[in-house]
């Protein structure tokens, strides 16, 4: 099982833009681009940040510095807004 996981009550739903993230406890979203949708579907099926950073470098013409740095600013930012949870101590 992976340390990263999204809250129980969140919602993801991918749109032909990218996707939406609703928190169904108060109605709150995000509303993501491709990429963090990459990035929110992996941590949804159990797969961690690192993972996402390898499949937006199979996927899309992008430096390996450039997407763990967009990896890492959005999964701080979902870590912060409680979007996300994580258990253990290494990313």
């Amino acid at each position: 099982m992976s340390e990263w996981q999204l809250r129980k009550g969140i919602a993801v739903t991918t749109t032909e833009y990218g996707g939406v993230l609703l928190d169904e406890k108060d109605g709150t979203y995000w509303q993501l681009n491709e990429c963090g949708t990459l990035v929110v579907t992996a941590i949804s099926e159990g797969r961690s940040p690192s993972d996402a950073v390898e499949q937006l470098l199979a996927e899309y013409e992008v430096e390996r510095a450039e997407a763990e740095a967009d990896v890492a600013e959005l999964t701080d930012q979902l870590l912060r807004a409680k979007i996300v949870t994580r258990t253990g101590a290494a990313r």
